[in-house]
């Protein structure tokens, strides 16, 4: 049965800027941004530099990146560029800077997110580690009070059970570094009963299991959830769901990617969400937005990747210590 949701009062987009406010109190991460050649991604990138929160190096074809800067007025003239001949050397070039510690963040700009990943996920050369790479959304929607979270809706199709075990753990320790706290994880299905009908209710319980055993850490989990009573009190309280996460999440875990594009998606175009996104898992934090995003929302994923960048740099110095 549908239910309606008790809707919340409409908000200004809030949530961004305070992450942009405390990004601006971090050291700046040196920033490989990986063929800037169009209006939107250079001035993300100049915009991000101009507020205090990363050190860009453009990495694309030279010519190109000026003349789209100067077409476009936004000015490259204090940045390093790494002159290379097109997209996918440039997707090439920038994983192999991260190799050589010459950047702490990698940033996708006007090429395709398939060329950019191909050369992070290269088995010899990418930037692969033990934990599955995964994509969140950190969506601020008007009508919801906190930051919204939804994984994974941009690089695994249909993960089993050891990858949504990786996509929840990498979700929370975004959250948790970002200075967000202990986030509630409700992992989403159709129905928020049990059932073999439907194999992504099996797989949610499971991963609650895990949790109680230690196997995912840091976060409250719940699930099967549907969507409403996973977001709306009211809805939760129909059902007679009794749960810290229900009604209130902080973090989506979706099935599948098809299950989560849609559901961003339908919050950007619907309820006028921001999606800033992010790529973890690999050896640096990888902005990865649309080529369609703004350029607020491109500065939002700089802010968060910038805090989460740091978080892991500290605890770096405290485990070296």
């Amino acid at each position: 049965m549908i239910t309606s949701p008790s809707v919340a009062p409409v908000q200004s987009h809030a949530e961004y800027e305070r992450l942009i406010a405390r990004a601006k109190q971090v050291r700046p991460a040196t920033t490989i941004v990986v063929h800037p050649c169009d209006e939107t991604s250079l001035r993300g990138a100049a915009e991000a530099a101009a507020a205090g929160i990363i050190v860009p190096i453009l990495v694309g074809p030279a010519a190109k990146i000026i003349a789209a800067a100067r077409q476009h007025h936004v000015d490259i003239s204090r940045f390093e560029i790494v002159d290379v001949a097109h997209s996918e050397d440039a997707a090439t070039r920038g994983v192999q800077l991260i190799h050589e510690a010459k950047g702490e963040l990698l940033m996708k700009g006007s090429l395709h997110t398939d060329e950019l990943m191909r050369a992070v996920t290269a088995s010899a050369t990418g930037l692969r580690t033990a934990r599955r790479i995964s994509h969140v959304f950190i969506m601020d929607v008007p009508t919801y009070p906190e930051p919204l979270f939804i994984t994974d809706a941009a690089i695994n199709i249909f993960p089993d059970l050891d990858a949504k075990r990786d996509i929840i753990q990498n979700a929370i320790d975004l959250f948790t570094d970002v200075g967000l706290g202990t986030p509630r994880v409700a992992i989403l299905s159709a129905v928020e009963t049990v059932t073999s009908k439907i194999p992504s209710t099996i797989d949610a319980a499971a991963l609650c299991k895990m949790a109680e055993r230690g196997q995912i850490t840091g976060g409250i989990l719940d699930g099967p959830l549907a969507f409403d009573n996973a977001i709306d009190a009211e809805a939760a309280k129909i059902k007679g769901i009794e749960s810290p996460v229900a009604g209130r999440a902080q973090i989506l875990v979706v099935p599948d990617l098809e299950a989560g594009n849609m559901l961003a998606k339908n919050l950007s175009f619907l309820a006028q969400a921001d999606a800033a996104g992010i790529v973890l898992g690999a050896r640096v934090p990888i902005i990865l937005t649309s080529r369609a995003d703004s350029v607020r929302t491109r500065m939002a994923s700089c802010a968060v990747a910038v805090l989460y960048a740091d978080a892991r740099r500290r605890a770096a110095i405290l485990l070296a210590a």
